[in-house]
């Protein structure tokens, strides 16, 4: 409730009508009705914010019946003022015209017509004149108060853009880590599942083979804490730096191990001039090339495939292939997997196409747009 400003308000205009009255000897004197005509014009303004029409309309009532007593002029229009804005300011701006018209309609009867048979006794018709500057003030008052609507108007469609770009920046934040760490896990425990049944059908015939696969398993499950932290590591504070450069396509090789270990040869293929990339899209990249090879360990009978990465002028192409066939489920692991990896390549204008091969293998293809680089 807005106490402050109405108790303001009601000071000025006791205290300024007082002032004005002193220089308006032919106006009647001042006294306890008069005041508390002032008091009960100010009042209603405490509920303008809740009310705004009533409170407009008998606001206005009020300050006309203060000028048919015969009162002096002064700050009396100033909760007039005051409620008009906060009519205007919540939309009822039909109301407020109507009151500001409204008042200074009764007030041209009560100085032209009405001032006969109301005190002041003797007084005169008032000049025409003086009606300009009170019709100038009615309209600066709904001028201001439409500009302050449209003000607030404007703020509120800025508050409630900024608040859609909070949350799809939230949103894209929040599919960017389920999309990473969808990668990195599901790379990882497809290796670790891979090595755990090598590890376990060989515990017993072959203890140094088995050996080896759970060495496999403790490097792909100490790679892929690694990475999870790196990506949790985004869940801090924000404009932290990430502690750890995000994995690009100098970590090829690295992929190329671990789909060793769970019993993948990969060749591959890098042609054009290498150079250095932009971060996203050597992230993009990398996790592309990541995905298609763990789909490869997971739903493929194959143990061969094929990495080409195609240095363009200005795109990067990659090719992943397989020989297949498929040994259940979804060969193309069409999923989550290719969902996130056609995310990252519309991210950066780019596109995915994947598919089952006329051999009977799967294929996938990327094509990613380069800006230009500077050469490594």
């Amino acid at each position: 409730m807005p106490w402050r400003s109405t108790l303001l308000v009601t000071v000025v205009v006791l205290v300024g009508s007082g002032f004005a009255g002193r220089n308006q000897p032919d106006r009647v004197d001042l006294d306890v009705l008069g005041r508390a005509l002032l008091v009960l014009a100010a009042a209603p303004l405490l509920l303008r914010h809740r009310h705004p029409v009533p409170v407009v309309l008998g606001v206005s009532a009020v300050t006309l019946v203060y000028l048919a007593a015969g009162y002096p002029y002064g700050p009396v229009f100033v909760p007039v003022a005051v409620a008009c804005f906060a009519a205007v300011v919540h939309g009822h701006r039909r109301a407020a015209w109507w009151a500001v018209g409204l008042l200074w309609a009764g007030h041209l009867l009560l100085a032209h017509w009405l001032y006969r048979y109301l005190p002041p006794p003797g007084d005169g018709a008032a000049p025409w004149g003086q009606e300009i500057p009170a019709a100038a003030f009615a309209a600066a008052v709904l001028a201001a108060s439409e500009l302050a609507r449209v003000r607030r108007e404007q703020w509120a469609v800025a508050r409630a853009e900024r608040a859609a770009a909070e949350r799809r920046r939230a949103d894209e934040e929040r599919l960017r880590i389920a999309r990473e760490l969808h990668d990195v896990l599901a790379h990882s425990l497809s290796v670790i599942n891979v090595q755990a049944g090598v590890g376990l059908a060989l515990l017993d015939s072959d203890p140094g083979q088995a050996r080896t696969a759970l060495t496999a398993i403790k490097a792909a499950s100490k790679e892929a804490l690694g990475e999870v932290r790196q990506v949790l590591d985004t869940l801090r504070a924000p404009g932290d730096a990430p502690r750890a450069p995000a994995p690009g396509l100098d970590r090829l090789p690295e992929l190329v191990d671990q789909a060793a270990a769970a019993g993948l040869a990969v060749r591959t293929d890098l042609r054009g001039r290498r150079r250095r990339l932009p971060p996203g899209t050597e992230l993009a990249a990398f996790r592309i090339v990541q995905e298609a090879l763990t789909n490869v360990v997971r739903h493929s009978g194959s143990r061969t495939a094929t990495v080409v990465v195609d240095y363009g002028s200005d795109a990067l192409g990659l090719r992943i292939d397989d020989e297949g066939p498929a040994t259940g489920g979804d060969a193309g692991g069409s999923g989550n997997g290719l969902a996130g990896m056609r995310e990252r390549a519309a991210a950066l204008g780019g596109t995915i196409e994947a598919g089952t091969r006329p051999d009977g293998g799967f294929g996938v293809r990327a094509h990613l747009p380069l800006r230009p680089e500077e050469p490594t």
